[in-house]
């Protein structure tokens, strides 16, 4: 991945870290800790959100959001396994 795209890879470590060693009051731990009905239900709400954020032509919400919604993509992603090479596999047969 790119220099833009390493942020990802850290947060996906950052994320994996916590739930290989939970930190008291995090949040990332939090949404494991409620499992997997809360991760996807706040993945709906992310969603919702960037609907609204580019209906509100605002960037900086729409940026906001979609930042939002790909952290709770990361965490989904740690719970159920899956990598940022099991994603671009994927996308790669797409093309």
């Amino acid at each position: 991945m790119s220099d833009s795209f390493s942020i990802l890879e850290e947060v996906f470590r950052v994320v994996s870290d916590r739930k290989a060693n939970p930190k008291e009051g995090s949040y990332t731990n939090y949404l494991f800790s409620e499992g997997i009905d809360k991760i996807c239900k706040k993945i709906g709400e992310e969603a919702s959100e960037v609907i609204i954020g580019a209906k509100n032509n605002n960037p900086d919400e729409i940026r906001y959001e979609i930042a939002d919604l790909i952290y709770h993509l990361i965490v989904l992603m740690v719970d159920r396994g899956l990598t940022w090479d099991d994603i671009c596999q994927e996308l790669r047969k797409r093309r």
